[in-house]
């Protein structure tokens, strides 16, 4: 099927990335009833979701080109254009973000009451540059986006967050802002050493770059994917982040937010950096591993319920990472997919916390127990989200896990300092810590008796908090029992992607002439 705005001419990813700001525009200038502008707010986000779904609908899936694409001349004096596009890999991120951000302004329907028009705008502008930063196709339009996402999220936790939000959102603001820097500094150097005539994504990827670029330039795009993602050991300003934010901040800081890491390594150093993507992959699944088993200890140690969740984000998020430098094809399929699941799971758990602390506000475990006979339709929401946390099959995270485990032990061997076999045994390792945590959390928030006259007092789901746990569930059952329609999105540009990641080999001799001089030369 050929994509709905060839056929019409319908600019609809502009349109999604930009519906969102005009809805901000017009509740910020002619609204003023705080009930109006949360509804009116629901509707842009509505309105911005339906749109995205003939994404999905009229995209063909038989081809690993960019579909959807618009381009116009946006800066001519410097070759910046507006250049929009996806394929398999960005589209579902941009559907993810619709869906996210009506949960979020749901949640957020009667727990925020402070400054709701600047909290609703807010949203609506971070979706606009959630959405631009997975369909732009040039690199300055993509490191725009990027960078202004940091905007809204900013004020999201600055302003509606806990008692240290001012910490939380420097820390933030600095490590992403840090990364970023680097990042331009790494793309202007690709368009003055390729000669390009513009900024285009795909120009990009087809030029050949040396080696010693490649290295340098890798570096300076992992520290700011690293970051975004974020791997050990520049994680540490997520579980501050998560503790201050507010219940909507940190469902799309872990549905979308951090997806922006991972998505970058994807759409950036792979296809346009293959040989230093191969060559720093050993450094990379190490990382991966770290992320994966030790995170997962220090997540068994948390008594607060979000930085337990936090952590617990960054372990699943170093299988996305092990999936990506593995270089095979059904490991890139289970990142991509776990990446997706994580988006439903993690944002679930951030919302069971949500619901709690609105009734006792306290996210601290040792103040709860006994909620199950109290909140039996609760604690089902939070048991099933808990088992899919825990990759459970039959969930959408064990099918992410298991193909990135299986796509590791079918790797090559020449991508990694120690054999395949027992990097995929050391991440399954990870399974086994999920439970701990996952389930103890569980057992000591909702099992056992209510002795606390706060923990008595406390009242079950209402219909609209209900209602947004709902299409979570329905997802992660539906990848979970039927993955087959997300892995037809996928495969083609996967495969494309897994010939641009291993197309340009280097031979022994020839990696270690070029990397004699290089500071992590002699690292295999």
């Amino acid at each position: 099927m050929e994509p709905l705005n060839n056929v019409l001419n319908f600019p609809i990813l502009s349109l999604a990335i930009f519906l969102p700001t005009l809805g901000a525009i017009l509740i910020w200038l002619l609204i003023k009833d705080e009930r109006m502008v949360r509804w009116t707010a629901l509707l842009v986000a509505v309105a911005t979701f339906i749109l995205t779904l003939p994404l999905i609908f009229s995209f063909d899936t038989s081809t690993a080109h960019m579909q959807f694409e618009e381009l116009h001349h946006w800066i001519p004096a410097f070759n910046i254009d507006y250049r929009l596009g996806v394929d398999g890999i960005s589209m579902p991120f941009i559907v993810l973000t619709g869906l996210l951000t009506i949960i979020c302004i749901v949640s957020a329907w009667n727990c925020i009451q402070t400054r709701i028009k600047e909290y609703m705008i807010a949203f609506l502008i971070l979706e606009t540059t959630l959405i631009g930063v997975f369909a732009a196709l040039d690199v300055m339009l993509f490191y725009f986006f990027w960078e202004a996402m940091l905007i809204p999220m900013y004020l999201i936790i600055g302003v509606w967050g806990g008692k240290n939000r001012v910490y939380a959102t420097l820390k933030f603001f600095l490590y992403t802002l840090t990364g970023s820097v680097l990042m331009l500094v790494a793309l202007l150097a690709m368009y003055f050493e390729s000669g390009a005539t513009s900024f285009a994504m795909l120009h990009f990827m087809d030029y050949a770059f040396n080696f010693t670029w490649q290295f340098w330039i890798f570096i300076a795009f992992f520290v700011a994917f690293a970051v975004k993602v974020p791997m050990w050991p520049v994680h540490t300003w997520l579980p501050d982040a998560h503790t201050e934010a507010p219940t909507a901040g940190s469902v799309i800081l872990a549905g979308i937010l951090l997806k922006m890491g991972a998505y970058g390594f994807l759409r950036f150093s792979l296809p346009m950096l293959p040989d230093a993507s191969q060559y720093f992959a050993p450094m990379m699944i190490g990382l991966s591993l770290v992320a994966i088993v030790y995170i997962s200890l220090v997540a068994m140690m948390q008594k607060d319920m979000k930085r337990l969740i936090a952590y617990s984000s960054i372990a699943h998020m170093g299988f996305v990472t092990l999936g990506i430098f593995v270089f095979t094809q059904v490991a890139l399929e289970g990142a991509v997919i776990n990446m997706i699941s994580h988006g439903f799971v993690a944002a679930a758990l951030f919302l069971c916390v949500g619901v709690l602390y609105d009734r006792l506000h306290t996210r601290e475990i040792a103040d709860y127990g006994g909620v199950v006979n109290v909140m039996p339709v609760f604690a089902a929401v939070m048991l099933f989200f808990s088992m899919a946390n825990v990759a459970l099959p039959g969930t959408s995270a064990f099918i992410g896990e298991i193909m990135v485990l299986i796509g590791t032990f079918a790797a090559d061997p020449t991508h990694m300092s120690v054999s395949a076999k027992w990097v995929a045994i050391a991440a399954a390792i990870s399974v086994v810590l999920s439970a701990c945590y996952t389930l103890w959390m569980y057992k000591r928030v909702i099992m056992g008796e209510a002795i606390k006259d706060s923990v008595k007092s406390m009242q079950d789901l209402s219909l609209r908090e209900f209602s947004y746990f709902v299409p979570l569930i329905i997802l992660v059952v539906w990848v979970g029992f039927y993955p087959m329609p997300v892995l037809d999105l996928l495969h083609a540009s996967i495969a494309h992607l897994v010939e641009q990641a291993t197309s340009s080999k280097l031979e022994a001799a020839a990696l270690l002439e070029h990397t004699s001089a290089l500071p992590y030369a002699g690292a295999h």
